[in-house]
């Protein structure tokens, strides 16, 4: 079977999941690419489900704001990259805390099995955290400040493969770690990392 056809079969199943009964469906993910970069979100917001793609909303414009200037627009980039998440369904609101609720480990762990068959498919060379919820999935560990990781490369074990690891902060608009410094500048030298792997080259040529 090809790699295209297989993508199409996983992102059947995956669209159809419902293990989780703490989420709100439907599943929200990217399309079927074959690609060599993998872009890692934390989860949906209440209104990607209705918008039917994943950063469809406030946050997702800040994010493709900072790939146009890397003079990849949205729409190519939705074509040419893999996009996925810790969690595919938007976990609901948090108690009283205004903002939507962290996923639970045991939503993670269920949803961690789709990235893991996403890895064995795809195999993508760079990977793309965004947020400090899908970072600590693809180190493996608690990041206790974002200038930790944020800013340089990283080869990392995933999914036990070794890849290239960019990652970047949340673009939500409820956060100022990017908009002041060292953050700025961080994510400029992020982007830059980005834009400078072979995959990344190779998928925007």
């Amino acid at each position: 079977m090809k790699l295209s056809t297989k993508l199409v079969v996983h992102r059947t199943a995956l669209l159809a999941c419902r293990q989780c009964p703490g989420v709100h469906p439907p599943v929200v993910t990217g399309n079927a690419v074959a690609s060599q970069v993998y872009l890692l979100g934390q989860a949906p917001g209440p209104h990607e489900g209705r918008l039917g793609k994943p950063f469809a909303y406030t946050a997702g414009r800040t994010l493709f704001r900072w790939f146009a200037t890397l003079g990849v627009e949205e729409e190519l980039f939705r074509e040419r990259v893999y996009m996925a998440a810790v969690l595919r369904c938007f976990p609901g609101k948090a108690a009283g805390a205004g903002g939507d609720r962290v996923p639970a480990a045991d939503e993670i762990a269920r949803c961690g099995l789709w990235i893991a068959a996403e890895q064995k498919l795809l195999e993508p060379e760079l990977i793309i955290p965004v947020g400090r919820l899908a970072i600590e999935q693809v180190f493996a560990r608690k990041v206790a400040k974002l200038d930790e990781v944020v800013g340089s490369t990283h080869r990392l074990s995933f999914h036990g493969r070794t890849i290239t690891c960019v990652p970047l902060p949340h673009p939500s608009g409820l956060s100022t770690w990017y908009k002041r410094e060292p953050g700025k500048t961080l994510l400029a030298n992020a982007l830059r990392e980005i834009e400078s792997h072979p995959s990344w080259r190779t998928t925007f040529a």
